[in-house]
């Protein structure tokens, strides 16, 4: 079982780590040529999404817990010891997109619905992965991302067309067609997530490969066309997930995409061909949910941009990423 007892231990680390990233952030500019730093991103989410104390962005959702499982292949790509230590606990989080905390899960900005999760290896050691419904991301960089952010809020109701948006969306063909082929799943049983950031996998000789994750439903996919979609109730995706747990697990195999010469590393908007290599790499079990879920979504950081033995980021989003995620934990505290 994930073990919540540890929660004010982990809240005071993780708000010690906020702060003081948020205070280096403040006295240095973020990176070379990059405008926005991480607070920006932060405070652009609340101006688009609206202020309160929850997660900024991907704000409603529902905890499970399970665990994971590695395959002997997985070896033959990274030496990360998270491959070899057998059956691991895990906690994970299924999400809405919007920085929203009531929206209906019907609502346009629901999708792209997304899966977080943390593995916990033996040591201690956590392992987080943040994924989405879509297989590549809107924008290739967190200033753009942060950009678009602040069109999306200027084009809202009432604003004349073209909006400032839809003039972005036609000078910008690989976000439009992000926009305009989004899907909402029958259930988060039943969507693909997609890791839109690389990955360096190091294995145990030395060889190194690029990876995108993927986690693959062992229910199989089932998306809703609009039609049903318009029928379905403000809350179906959080009270299917509930409610399909307590039958039985919910399980995704997740499998590693290997690049080519070649393929975007660095561009999370371009998708990496359908003819790369798939290199299963394990199964989550999501077999339940935390006693006080609560807590645990309040407590529960995820990390994704973190390096570990034979695991490192190749994209710089998700070391942007890193420092983002803490600023929003806190204001949730």
């Amino acid at each position: 079982m994930w073990n919540l007892t540890s929660a004010n231990f982990r809240i005071k680390r993780c708000l010690a780590i906020s702060v003081s990233l948020a205070a280096a952030i403040s006295s240095a500019a973020w990176a070379d040529g990059q405008k926005e730093t991480p607070q920006d991103l932060i405070n652009t989410l609340h101006g688009t999404f609206g202020a309160h104390h929850e997660r900024a962005v991907h704000t409603k959702g529902v905890m499970v817990v399970g665990t994971f499982t590695p395959t002997k292949d997985a070896s033959k790509l990274t030496k990360a010891p998270v491959f070899s230590e057998g059956k691991l606990p895990v906690v994970a989080r299924f999400s809405l997109f919007a920085g929203v905390p009531d929206i209906p899960d019907t609502a346009n900005g629901a999708a792209p619905t997304g899966l977080a999760i943390k593995i916990k290896a033996k040591d201690g050691t956590e392992f987080d992965f943040a994924t989405d419904q879509h297989n590549g991301f809107v924008v290739a960089t967190s200033d753009e991302f942060a950009n678009f952010l602040r069109l999306v809020a200027a084009s809202g109701p009432g604003v004349e067309h073209p909006t400032p948006l839809e003039k972005f969306l036609d000078g910008h063909p690989i976000s439009k067609h992000f926009v305009e082929t989004l899907t909402s799943p029958a259930s988060y049983a039943t969507a693909t997530f997609f890791g839109i950031n690389s990955f360096k996998f190091t294995n145990g000789d030395g060889k190194s490969a690029f990876v995108r994750y993927r986690f693959v439903p062992k229910a199989g996919e089932h998306y809703l066309k609009p039609e049903e979609l318009k029928a379905m109730g403000p809350n179906y995706l959080q009270e299917e997930i509930v409610s399909r747990i307590t039958k039985g697990p919910v399980v995704f195999d997740w499998y590693a995409q290997v690049a080519e010469d070649g393929d975007k590393i660095e561009d999370p908007s371009i998708a990496w061909p359908e003819s790369r290599n798939l290199v299963k790499l394990g199964t989550f079990y999501f077999n339940g949910l935390p006693q006080d879920k609560v807590v645990a979504d309040k407590q529960t950081l995820f990390l994704p941009g973190t390096s570990h033995p034979g695991i490192e980021p190749a994209d710089p989003m998700l070391t942007f990423r890193n420092h983002t995620y803490p600023i929003s934990f806190g204001e949730r505290q």
